[in-house]
């Protein structure tokens, strides 16, 4: 693939990868792109095609995946999402940092690929702030927090697998976090910044 290196963005939800995004995009105006998700589930309102997801029937997706178009593909509540080479490629063409935002399942199969991206993950500085953090969003059912601190345990501790991450942000500051962010991928950030210019 041609282009700047990806980046994959992972951590539980709540570990403020968001946050951090924003400051990046915000800074680095036109350097960074997103990737446009594919999936099965119905668009809701306001969502737009080909900006919010790709919405494709069951079938589609499915004869894509087998035709190896997708990097990875995950199944969630009934519906299948997924990244397309395709849509990595479109922001890589636009000569930008492509940016995943993947859990830690999506994180393994793209180690399968030849995508070659640099490996980032974020996490809270415990559970117990984890938590805190999502009661405060006030966005959380009992039900849904407790499924969004399992599903946050399960992916701390696979994300300590030797070799998995280039680099893993503790985002206890979000200042320090930030500039350790800024810093792994800066050299990405100038290349694709050069080459803009010329």
């Amino acid at each position: 693939m041609q282009g700047p290196r990806p980046v994959v963005l992972s951590g539980p939800s709540g570990a403020g990868k968001s946050t951090l995004l924003k400051k990046l995009l915000k800074d680095y105006e036109n350097v960074f792109g997103f990737s446009v998700s594919h999936t099965t589930r119905q668009p809701r309102p306001g969502e737009v095609n080909g900006k919010d997801y790709h919405f494709v029937t069951r079938e589609e997706m499915k004869k894509e995946i087998d035709a190896g178009e997708f990097i990875e593909h995950a199944e969630f509540s009934g519906n299948m999402y997924g990244t397309s080479k395709g849509a990595v490629q479109a922001v890589q063409a636009q000569n930008q940092i492509c940016v995943l935002d993947i859990d830690i399942q999506g994180v393994k199969n793209i180690k399968k690929t030849d995508l070659n991206p640099i490996y980032i993950s974020v996490q809270p500085p415990s559970l117990d702030i984890l938590e805190k953090r999502l009661r405060d969003r006030k966005t959380e059912t009992e039900e849904s927090l407790t499924k969004r601190l399992n599903a946050a345990r399960v992916d701390l501790e696979l994300s300590k697998e030797p070799g998995l991450f280039d680099l893993v942000i503790i985002n206890d500051d979000l200042e320090k976090a930030y500039s350790e962010l800024k810093e792994v991928l800066l050299e990405e950030i100038k290349k694709t910044q050069e080459s803009k210019k010329s």
